[in-house]
């Protein structure tokens, strides 16, 4: 019931905030962050009564729900599940207080972010699969709304490319579907999972690249991420939060899921050029990050790199790589959602994206200044800090499959740290040669209060990883035993490994 309770709260909260009257947007915006924190702290009820050393699904609620085709609101989570659910309902109060500064249209954006929870939380929670496309679908449709309504400039366009990219994926995955429902009378994924062999035949490679499609998609993968830096540009502060730390784990968490367990034969055939492909993304976001000249592009560029990395590690096909790579899901939640709360900060006063008008900024907002050092660091992966240790382990469980992996993906690790740095000097060191920037103020207290959180949570995660990794062992290990060890891969993991850096 607490799994429940925790998914559909939001969406219920969302329909309590429309008998707000609209005169009322204070109320609006109190109500809504109270609703948002609350799910966030029965969620860690979830954390507390997880149990670590169990590889199966926790907390499950299977009801029926349509009779024909036999369809179950069937929910549950395990060690990777769990820590995407917090991840979403960790920041989604810290994105809507980012919001407080959203005058038109006040409850309909604090309601469509409510709903969005409830659609991203139901995805890292479904075992059903016609459920879980329900929840994808019911994710897409609030942030479509997000972009299309409070996002800049050229906010429609970027709006419908992200729709119609996802959709297309969506579509994909739906046939995929019910071709599985229509071999095995099922959309429960533990019963698909137990019956593999009614599609291990050739059709096993159509429907592995269905799935992977609409995932890749999502992540998104090149070539596949053109939609990615207009809707991050175009985003509000929020949306680009959420879109860029929760959205795009939901292509990675249903390779995850998905990919591997239920199609490992295919996996294990295409895995050389989806690795080639995730290889390509690393090192090309990371060059196109380095000669953007808009902030929010540069940050959405180097998605596209990080989450690269996400998915060779996925494709690595051992427990360390498939540790790292879940860990650098987290990680990236936080830096880079940190990076765009802090970008949003700066838009609020100049309402300007291009690092052209800004430098000397360490002299009027010193503050600003070092929080933002401190998540760029973070972003880079500095020792001791989050990004550090989910790109670590990638590289490392990437060698065991193939050396010259690690090589490759090493040399994105260099890149983000020039194009990170190299931004970070043009906006703040130097001399302000700008005089709208002479008097910027520093952060308000509600700015620190969005602030702080993010930050601390990058220490935590860079200095205790073990406490995150204990949870999410025995189910990444089982990921790894249901898709076994494909041709491709030159050695296995260490069968003594545990996980973590404890």
């Amino acid at each position: 019931m607490l799994l429940t309770l925790v998914i559909l709260l939001p969406a219920v909260s969302a329909l309590a905030l429309l008998t707000i009257p609209s005169s009322q947007p204070e109320t609006i915006r109190r109500a809504g962050f109270a609703a948002a924190l609350i799910v966030f702290m029965l969620s860690l009820g979830l954390l507390w009564q997880f149990e670590s050393n169990a590889a199966g699904y926790q907390f499950e609620s299977d009801l029926p729900w349509i009779g024909i085709p036999d369809i179950h609101f069937h929910l549950g989570i395990d060690g990777i599940s769990l820590w995407l659910i917090l991840l979403t309902t960790f920041l989604m109060p810290i994105a809507l207080l980012a919001s407080w500064g959203i005058t038109e249209r006040v409850k309909a954006f604090f309601c469509l972010f409510l709903l969005l929870e409830t659609g991203m939380m139901g995805v890292f929670a479904s075992l059903d699969l016609f459920l879980f496309y329900v929840f994808w679908e019911v994710s897409l449709v609030p942030m479509y709304f997000i972009i299309g309504v409070w996002g800049h400039g050229r906010r429609v366009y970027a709006a419908i490319k992200f729709f119609l990219f996802t959709m297309a994926g969506s579509t994909l995955m739906l046939v995929a579907i019910v071709w599985l429902y229509r071999a095995a009378h099922t959309f429960s994924v533990p019963a698909l999972l137990a019956h593999r062999e009614l599609f291990s035949g050739p059709e096993q490679g159509w429907l592995f690249l269905a799935f992977f499609v609409a995932f890749a998609i999502k992540v998104p993968m090149f070539p596949l991420h053109t939609w990615l830096p207009d809707a991050h540009t175009e985003a509000p502060t929020a949306g680009s939060v959420m879109l860029a730390a929760v959205m795009l784990k939901m292509g990675t968490y249903g390779m995850v899921r998905f990919c591997l367990p239920l199609f490992p034969e295919a996996a294990g055939r295409h895995a050389p050029w989806i690795i080639a492909l995730a290889l390509i993304g690393i090192v090309y976001g990371a060059l196109v990050a380095m000669v953007q000249p808009n902030i929010k592009k540069l940050v959405a560029y180097s998605s596209v790199s990080h989450l690269g990395f996400v998915v060779l590690g996925v494709f690595a096909f051992n427990q360390i790589a498939m540790d790292g790579a879940v860990y650098q899901m987290l990680n990236h939640g936080i830096s880079t959602g940190g990076l765009f709360l802090l970008v949003g900060m700066l838009y609020d006063r100049r309402h300007r994206f291009e690092i052209a008008e800004y430098g000397g900024l360490s002299t009027p907002m010193p503050i600003y200044t070092s929080f933002f050092l401190f998540v760029t660091l973070s972003s880079i992966g500095l020792p001791l800090l989050n990004g550090f240790v989910g790109e670590f382990l990638v590289l490392v469980g990437a060698s065991q499959a193939r050396f010259v992996y690690s090589i490759i993906a090493g040399t994105a690790t260099i890149l983000s740290a020039v194009y990170m740095l190299w931004m970070y000097q043009r906006v703040f060191l130097g001399e302000n040669t700008n005089p709208a920037n002479a008097n910027l103020p520093d952060l308000s207290l509600r700015e620190k209060t969005v602030a702080i959180p993010v930050m601390a949570m990058a220490l935590i995660m860079g200095v205790a990883s073990g406490w995150f990794f204990k949870p999410m062992e025995a189910s990444t290990a089982r990921v790894v035993k249901q898709t076994g060890v494909p041709a491709h891969v030159k050695n296995a993991a260490p069968a003594t490994y545990e996980g973590g850096t404890r």
